[in-house]
């Protein structure tokens, strides 16, 4: 009995990750493909993101963690690559490398003062910390206070390639958003994120087998965080602005909201989720501030009817099928 257990265990994780790499080229193919039927300008929109809305999933999907301050990094990546490459003149791939290690050392700040709690005063710490950072921002003389950072220039990459071509930009945000993906997903799978699991689901026990759990969250923490101020710093680039809209607390809402309507604790659930929330924003901009009435809405709908967000609910479906 137990022997045929087992080989169902091992037939359904193998289903599983065949699963996984089908969508995975699925997507590789839709980007592929998507800009010859919609403007790219909208899906590099979607794609900055996803990568937002991913590296958060790392966080609270993987971790267990709700942090309401993730606009800070994200915002923050925006400003340091925005003021980068325009008063200092730095290539596109170097501003956004340096928005990246600016928005490491802040999450590592932000962690070190947030991490030992957890909870609900976890989630004020962090909104807390995200607001010092919104009225920086508001305050500090090189971010355009309310005007923010604009006409950013796109550049060159590495000094050749002129990203002020839709199409190449295109490709340059494709590449970040792949990489980022496929890096959360190697940490999820990696060691490391077996034991993130564990603590997930039961911090004292992980306590009791001799793991540090308040180190493994720092990471966690921070590489959620440097992930969020990449996306944030390519986010820049693309619409060449940076706002304070993308540093507001708003801001760490609606990516709460994109990772729940698309599946907490999936790998592509953000990814969906993001798809549909930028979509809702673009297309149903007409309605004014009625938008947010329909995203509440479809939010309500979607937890009373999709528990477990989109993917996660085919998921269950697909696992389902597989067992019977």
């Amino acid at each position: 009995m137990a022997a045929v257990i087992q080989a169902v265990g091992t037939t359904a994780g193998g289903a599983e990750t065949r699963a996984l790499r089908l969508a995975f080229l699925a997507m590789v193919a839709i980007i592929a493909i998507a800009p010859l039927a919609v403007y790219p300008i909208f899906l590099m929109k979607v794609m900055c993101f996803a990568l937002f809305a991913c590296a958060f999933n790392l966080l609270i999907g993987f971790g267990g963690l709700l942090s309401f301050g993730h606009a800070m990094f994200f915002g923050m990546g925006g400003y340091v690559a925005a003021y980068s490459a325009k008063e200092w003149g730095v290539t596109p791939e170097l501003a956004v490398l340096l928005a990246t290690a600016c928005t490491a050392v802040l999450a590592w700040v932000a962690g070190l003062l947030a991490i030992r709690r957890q909870g609900i005063y976890f989630a004020m710490i962090t909104l807390a910390l995200a607001q010092m950072v919104f009225f920086f921002c508001l305050q500090a003389p090189f971010t355009g206070g309310e005007d923010g950072i604009q006409s950013v220039p796109r550049g060159k990459l590495f000094g050749v390639v002129d990203l002020a071509d839709n199409r190449a930009m295109y490709v340059f945000v494709a590449a970040i958003f792949l990489g980022g993906f496929l890096l959360i997903w190697r940490i999820v799978h990696s060691p490391f994120g077996q034991v993130l699991k564990a603590i997930r689901e039961n911090e004292p026990r992980a306590i009791s087998l001799g793991y540090d759990t308040d180190r493994y969250k720092l990471v966690a923490f921070i590489l959620s965080g440097t992930l969020s101020g990449l996306a944030g710093g390519t986010k820049s680039l693309v619409f060449q602005l940076a706002s304070l809209t993308d540093v507001h607390w708003s801001m760490s809402g609606e990516v709460v909201l994109m990772t729940l309507v698309g599946g907490l604790g999936t790998l592509f659930g953000p990814v969906v989720g993001a798809a549909v929330i930028v979509t809702m924003q673009n297309y149903l901009a007409q309605l004014g501030a009625w938008v947010t009435v329909v995203q509440g809405a479809i939010f309500v709908v979607c937890v009373l009817a999709f528990r477990r967000g989109i993917v996660g609910e085919l998921g269950a479906l697909f696992k389902g099928r597989k067992l019977r």
